[in-house]
């Protein structure tokens, strides 16, 4: 009898060592998948910003023309990659404990590479030399880099934040929990300074929908001439103009006011054959009394040997209020070399 009993306390011994022992593995192995995850994740979410940094990088490298083409490809060559992450991060061993996690990792990395679509997809028309194609792009960038910002809350706030339950639930510590910082800094978000840096001369115009009183004193600008390579033109008389290459004005304004004007904008237009064509320069600020010439590049073909009409223009600024000697017109015809 004594033998038996030690028998069977031997076994009991043996069955809770064998429990124990299972039991113990499955919580390593647990602890080991939900290190695992957040390991898999931060490493998802380091490329991730990396991947928007050189996003915003190309974006404010972009210019107009040809480069435009050029920035638009490179940002589709990151969406693709912004697509690759997130097929990636569908692709990770996720615990149990860790699904709400994953889903709003997800939606986030889901965020990034859809906005990055659409800015590439408006970059063109923003970098348009025409005011009317550029101004509404311009804003809708803007408005895709909430997105961005969307994208950061959902991660932070919910993705790395369930994360952290998760590990301490589990009694899981010195786990670093990556963040993310996928919008550089909110100055993306207002469409005159997304203008500003992406060199969207004619989206300059697109401002942030707020309006400022004018100083007081007297505000305006005057034109006072307007010309190509050498020649100034006339407005009472056709103006033969020799057309080779891109055709550049020279347009020469007068700060008649009394105030520092800021952002101010001038447009030339070339009318009477064809589409309308339009480009348009934006100049930082003049100074009350003072002159400035401002450089107009059309990107497009004028067209050749057929009568048309360009008008130069300062475009009124706030408070303004005469204004009949903001605009010129020309009768002219661009003669090939």
């Amino acid at each position: 009898m004594v033998r038996r009993a030690a028998a069977v306390g031997i076994g009991l011994v043996v069955v809770l060592l064998l429990v124990f022992g299972i039991k113990g593995c499955l919580n390593g192995a647990k602890e080991q998948s939900l290190k695992d995850y957040n390991r898999d994740v931060s490493s998802v979410i380091q490329d991730a910003d990396a991947n928007t940094e050189e996003f915003f990088g190309k974006l404010a490298g972009g210019e107009s023309d040809t480069a435009s083409t050029d920035v638009q490809s490179d940002i589709n060559l990151l969406r693709l990659r912004a697509q690759g992450l997130t097929k990636r991060a569908e692709e990770l061993d996720v615990p149990g404990d860790m699904k709400p996690a994953q889903r709003n990792l997800l939606l986030s990395l889901s965020l990034l590479q859809e906005a990055m679509g659409k800015v590439a997809l408006k970059l063109p028309a923003a970098l348009s030399t025409d005011s009317a194609t550029a101004v509404p792009a311009v804003r809708s960038i803007a408005g895709e880099m909430q997105a961005f910002d969307a994208a950061n809350v959902v991660y932070n706030r919910r993705t790395a934040a369930l994360i952290k339950q998760v590990l301490d639930d589990n009694e899981i510590t010195g786990q670093v929990i990556q963040s993310s910082s996928f919008l550089q800094n909110l100055g993306w978000l207002q469409p005159s300074t997304v203008a500003k840096r992406i060199d969207a001369q004619a989206g300059r115009g697109a401002g942030d929908g707020g309006s400022t009183e004018p100083l007081p004193g007297l505000h305006g600008h005057g034109l006072v001439a307007v010309s190509i390579g050498d020649k100034t033109l006339t407005p009472d008389a056709a103006n033969r103009i020799s057309a080779t290459g891109n055709v550049t004005f020279a347009v020469k304004i007068a700060n008649q006011g009394e105030n520092p004007e800021q952002e101010v904008r001038v447009r030339v237009r070339i009318t009477g054959a064809g589409d309308p064509l339009r480009a348009e320069q934006v100049v930082d600020q003049t100074q009350a009394g003072t002159e400035a010439t401002v450089t107009v590049r059309f990107t497009k073909a004028v067209p050749i040997d057929k009568p048309v009409t360009i008008r130069a223009e300062v475009i009124p600024v706030n408070g303004e209020g005469k204004t009949e000697n903001n605009v010129l017109d020309f009768p002219a015809i661009f003669r090939r070399n």
